[in-house]
């Protein structure tokens, strides 16, 4: 963790709005991810965070990558370093899903040389994926309870498990090969049971799929939605992992890949932000601070991520209930109203941690402010 004392100076050297990206974290929570999920081979969500430097990062600690438009590809396409052009080629097709269930055909054909794994979930991309990516492996992306999860993914994505062999069988009949089930029970999901009725709906679609005749699948991705440490009443990962390692070893034999797509899990905790208070005001009796940042930027994911960042003082003393708003004309741009801060001024810093996910992916440039500036520490 950054202490406080080095997010300021980095602040006054940098100046703000600043969002920090402390490496030795990203590390840190990938090599967390391996020692309990030891099975299970990490393919990093880009979405949660593209920045170029944690795809390196990532790719040089063993990561795999999943990515979800041609833009994310491209990243991690230029950011693996130091291999031959044959060995690169081997290398994305081995380690990149791209796991939007819907594509653009152009997308699938730029895809096709690669010979990618991707994810569906109907019959018109089936026949999509047919005609202008049939180089490609696929994986059926399988509707599962997203119960508790702070963001909700089912209503939009996944074939309900009645109709999960029909599409596989439909995607044999055309010559594609099926590989496997993919899932996501929902972005930061706090509910272990998503994952246990996730698995065992996804071994029911095995067992269905070799009673009809289908038996060329080999892997599972089991997802998303490991929940970052927000806050005290998450609990610790290990917790989770031995939820998933005991349904994963009783329900799937030991030639089963199993793939996950953890994103907020691995860079959530190695992100923050400092901004500066611009203006402050009395508004109703409460003390209001307005700070260069925002939910048009950094704090993007108040609006985007259903996240609430608390913000935090440099300076102490007695502290009051006050609201945090943004530097934009609009009056959507609310950080909080009711943070619980000290008598501060024009000028002061002011903080957020764990705000690596989700946040910087999605600013704007919104009334013409910029998005943070952006500090590698830690590399």
């Amino acid at each position: 963790m950054i202490a406080p004392a080095r997010l300021k100076k980095l602040a006054k050297e940098h100046g703000t709005p600043l969002f920090v990206i402390d490496h030795e974290e990203l590390r840190r929570n990938y090599r967390q991810f391996r020692r309990y999920l030891p099975r299970v081979q990490v393919y990093y969500a880009v979405k949660a965070n593209p920045d170029p430097a944690i795809v390196r990062t990532l790719f040089k600690e063993g990561s795999s990558f999943d990515v979800a438009s041609m833009p994310e590809f491209m990243i991690v396409h230029e950011n693996i370093k130091g291999m031959p052009a044959k060995q690169r080629q081997d290398w994305i097709w081995d380690k990149i899903i791209y796991a939007n269930p819907t594509k653009p055909t152009d997308t699938l054909e730029q895809l096709n040389r690669y010979k990618p794994l991707v994810t569906f979930d109907n019959l018109e991309e089936i026949r999509k994926i047919k005609k202008h990516a049939p180089n490609a492996g696929l994986a059926l992306r399988l509707k599962v309870p997203n119960t508790g999860a702070m963001v909700e993914l089912s209503s939009k994505f996944g074939a309900a498990p009645g109709e999960a062999v029909d599409l596989i069988l439909e995607a044999d009949k055309v010559g594609l090969t099926v590989e496997g089930i993919s899932f996501h029970v929902g972005s930061q999901t706090t509910n272990f049971e998503n994952y246990v009725q996730a698995l065992n709906l996804t071994a029911n679609v095995f067992k269905e799929a070799a009673d009809r005749g289908y038996k060329k699948m080999f892997l599972i991705d089991i997802g998303g939605g490991f929940p970052a440490p927000y806050d005290a009443t998450v609990k610790p990962f290990r917790e989770l992992a031995k939820v998933i390692r005991t349904e994963i070893e009783r329900l799937f034999s030991p030639d089963i890949q199993i793939l996950a797509e953890p994103g907020r899990f691995l860079v959530a905790s190695a992100g923050y932000a400092v901004s500066e208070i611009i203006g402050k005001a009395v508004r109703d009796g409460k003390s209001c601070y307005y700070i260069n940042d925002g939910v048009y930027h950094t704090y993007s994911g108040v609006i985007f991520d259903h996240c609430k960042y608390p913000i935090l003082s440099f300076e102490k003393g007695p502290t009051q209930i006050c609201s945090v708003f943004g530097p934009t004309c609009d009056a959507l741009d609310v950080v909080s109203m009711a943070e619980n801060l000290p008598n501060l001024e024009r000028g002061d810093f002011v903080y957020s941690v764990n705000i690596g996910a989700y946040s910087h992916a999605s600013a704007t440039y919104f009334n013409g402010f910029p998005p943070a500036k952006v500090v590698h520490v830690n590399q």
